[in-house]
């Protein structure tokens, strides 16, 4: 069998365990699977992320541990019906939103969300690759070479009868509003920081196509503490780079890995210099730090990973080395304005909803709320598919929603794009990236 990631640092894994129960073929990529030892943890319905499908109805078969029994039936030999690709673990796979929390919260970190990657790359090189796969994988450079596309996106959410087209057409759900890209590219302001502390901030596909004023927050919060900026992937429009994360989710790995090498290379040498490297979508950032030691780009992927923190760590640590210091609004300070936050899954994933809260401490006049919920269930396309539209709206109705709904009054932080997007369009209601939040609220 054939891996088209790099799953050598599971060499080792299980050997001399007479216990391990390795699968016959897939050499390090069996090792993964393997990792687990069956303690049924993933079917839990305790505080925690893991597993998002488990949660829904209790159903065994759609847990973290049901899918490493049947990719070990599969690699084994022992499913009928086409091993990889016989619908028992289509469906199983199908159903796994890739939140990661399998990877922090199982005691032995089984990585399904990387495990996906890698079976989706092997259902792709055995039955192709659907138009609908195609375009969200290719996002990134449809929305930089295609500007009719933005158009289009804005007719479809207007006219029911294209947006039902679309589903019959492309399997896209037409419950769900598109997310709206920008129509023209936000310029944006870095002033000189005499004596300013260098960071480089990532411009993702998200924040430039659809929230610039993410970016522009994020360049004046991190200005205002006294940060000389670099702005990567947002300044010239000839000079495009992506993290390659849509590429992954859709099993596309060779794209995915000319993407990484492109950002790679335009990051090492600022990593070299010990320059933090600060990124603002958690699905984008974590890649770096992830995904990409799995896609054998060698040393560079270690050095870069290293100096990539989420904009929250980095301020969070800031504050703890006493360097960051904000004036705030008065009239910010007076109002006590109530916050609930909702953590991506990857945040969670990474620990870093420990940064959000402390830097949430340090806003005066906040009165914040850490939403205990699993996954919102949009988790990236997932939520926009026909037929997985329901299930993304039943996870979100779980513990996000009703959490919500219990405080009309508040503002709602989400860092993650597409819980954003959830949350609009399951409420109604806005939701800010922590670096609006500050930057609302800045003197």
């Amino acid at each position: 069998m054939k891996s088209y990631l790099d799953w050598s640092e599971y060499r080792d894994a299980g050997m001399g365990d007479a216990y391990a129960d390795i699968p016959k073929i897939g050499g390090d990529f069996a090792k993964a699977v393997a990792v687990c030892i069956n303690s049924r943890r993933c079917e839990s319905l305790a505080k925690g992320v893991m597993c998002p499908s488990f949660r829904l109805d209790a159903n065994p078969s759609l847990s973290t541990g049901a899918r490493v029994r049947l990719l070990k039936a599969a690699l084994n030999g022992e499913l009928r019906n086409g091993g990889m690709i016989t619908s028992e673990l289509v469906e199983a796979m199908d159903l796994c939103v890739s939140c990661k929390g399998c990877q922090r919260e199982c005691e032995n970190n089984v990585d399904m969300s990387r495990i996906k990657i890698e079976y989706l790359a092997q259902l792709n090189a055995s039955k192709g690759l659907s138009l609908r796969a195609r375009l969200f994988s290719e996002l990134p450079e449809l929305l930089a070479k295609r500007h009719w596309l933005i158009k289009l996106i804005a007719i479809r959410n207007r006219r029911p009868w294209i947006a039902t087209l679309a589903e019959r057409l492309l399997g896209i759900s037409a419950k769900s509003p598109l997310p709206e890209p920008v129509e023209a590219p936000r310029q944006y302001t870095l002033r000189e920081i005499e004596g300013g502390q260098p960071v480089v901030l990532f411009a993702d596909t998200f924040c430039k196509h659809y929230s610039p004023d993410i970016l522009t927050a994020a360049v004046e919060v991190l200005q205002a503490v006294g940060c000389q900026v670099s702005l990567i992937g947002a300044l010239d429009e000839k000079e495009r780079y992506c993290c390659g994360r849509t590429y992954l989710s859709q099993g596309r790995i060779e794209e995915a890995r000319q993407q990484a090498e492109k950002l790679l290379k335009k990051l090492a040498p600022y990593a070299q210099r010990g320059i933090p490297l600060i990124g603002l979508e958690p699905s984008c950032l974590l890649t770096l730090r992830d995904e990409y030691r799995a896609l054998g780009l060698g040393m560079m992927t270690d050095l870069v990973a290293g100096k990539a923190v989420l904009f929250e760590e980095f301020l969070a640590k800031g504050i703890k080395g006493g360097r960051l210091n904000l004036s705030w609004s008065e009239q910010a300070i007076a109002v006590q304005q109530p916050v609930v936050v909702h953590g991506h899954c990857h945040q969670k994933a990474v620990g870093a909803m420990k940064s959000m809260r402390k830097v949430l401490k340090q806003i005066p006049g906040v009165n914040f709320e850490m939403i205990e919920a699993s996954c919102c269930g949009m988790a990236g396309s997932f939520g926009l598919e026909a037929e997985h539209y329901e299930t993304a709206k039943a996870m979100a109705e779980q513990a996000l929603l009703p959490a919500l709904d219990a405080r009309p009054e508040a503002l709602i932080v989400a860092n993650g794009f597409s819980c954003r997007h959830q949350i609009e369009t399951q409420t109604g209601r806005p939701a800010l990236h922590l670096a609006q939040l500050i930057r609302l609220l800045m003197a």
